[in-house]
């Protein structure tokens, strides 16, 4: 499975972007989905999920509802609606797919995904 992520840039404060994470297949590899975000020096944390199967959606407390994860199955795409950011949501973001991925999405680790895309960057001042 191939993820290409896209959408980052940079933006003013209060401003919104919107990340898309094209899949090269929608299917059993790609049951769970997730982004995260790895700021400088910082660990790689995790910022939202969702399952396709029943499409229930899951947020990091820091990004709760600002940030909004959406599926196309169609367009085989994952997007990351991000409004009202702000400076400490600059960092890499990186798109991550899983069969299965952590249950009940609980406290997702990187280690839960075994495909990643190269990451898109979004600067906030």
């Amino acid at each position: 499975v191939q993820l290409v992520e896209s959408g980052g840039g940079s933006v003013q404060v209060g401003g919104s972007l919107r990340l898309s994470c094209k899949a090269s297949e929608l299917s059993y590899s790609t049951g769970c989905m997730a982004w995260f975000r790895q700021a400088p020096g910082q660990a790689r944390e995790w910022v939202a999920g969702i399952y396709f199967g029943g499409g229930s959606t899951y947020y990091a407390e820091s990004v709760k509802g600002r940030f909004t994860i959406s599926k196309d199955f169609i367009k085989n795409t994952v997007y990351l609606q991000m409004n009202s950011l702000k400076v400490e949501d600059t960092a890499m973001y990186y798109c991550a797919a899983d069969s299965v991925g952590p249950i009940g999405m609980l406290d997702p680790q990187p280690t839960d995904f075994n495909y990643w895309g190269q990451g898109t960057q979004v600067t906030v001042s």
